[in-house]
């Protein structure tokens, strides 16, 4: 027999049958299929990755309700202290107008005893009188400096909240009746506060006799 007819051993042994009669085995062949994964297991993740999602939806929800909150407490405490501010503002100018009230009064206190010293000495025309009227100009400018004004009831209705009856007078007039008709002393405001009420004569209205 020629050399072309010799079979190569390892090529017998490729194509020969298994012992167990199934034949070769192919690459591969032996290795065990990979496992799927369950398809309950992708539901429980997915529900608990949902769970999370509300849970921190929830969270910021409540973050933002405490934020708020916080907002209006702030924004409360600055409002109350800003009225407190305020009040205290108030407050404070309602007690220097106070104080100036009463340095108001002793000046118009001076102001009356020089009014009197000169309605004695009307028609005085020496230099002391011509003195005492200048220092009596200059207490009353001032008064008026102060923010002093002069209340001006003769005429007017008589209004026990700017006046003080020590007189009266009688009249036939009825439209006349409870009118002021004669200022005994002057009275003064502060801006809307009352210093020094008037003191003043009132008419008071008596029907005529008849025959």
């Amino acid at each position: 027999m020629s050399g072309n007819s010799h079979t190569d051993p390892t090529q017998e042994a490729q194509h020969a049958p298994s012992a167990n009669g199934t034949g070769p085995t192919a690459p591969g062949a032996g290795e065990p299929a990979p496992a799927e994964r369950p398809v309950a297991d992708d539901v429980v993740s997915e529900a608990a990755g949902n769970a999370e999602v509300e849970r921190l939806k929830a969270d910021l929800e409540a973050s933002r309700r405490r934020v708020d909150e916080l907002a209006r407490a702030y924004q409360a405490v600055n409002k109350d202290k800003e009225e407190f501010k305020q009040r205290l503002t108030r407050e404070r100018e309602r007690m220097m107008d106070v104080e100036r009230g009463n340095v108001a009064v002793s000046l118009l206190e001076a102001i009356d005893e020089l009014d009197r010293a000169l309605s004695m000495s009307a028609q005085d025309t020496s230099p002391l009188a011509q003195g005492v009227r200048l220092i009596r100009e200059s207490l009353l400018a001032k008064a008026q400096g102060m923010g002093i004004e002069r209340l001006q009831v003769v005429g007017q209705g008589f209004d026990p909240n700017v006046a003080e009856a020590s007189d009266m007078e009688i009249t036939t007039v009825p439209e006349d009746d409870q009118k002021v008709v004669a200022e005994i002393r002057a009275g003064y405001r502060l801006k809307d506060r009352v210093i020094r009420p008037a003191r003043v004569k009132v008419a008071k209205y008596v029907a005529p006799a008849t025959a």
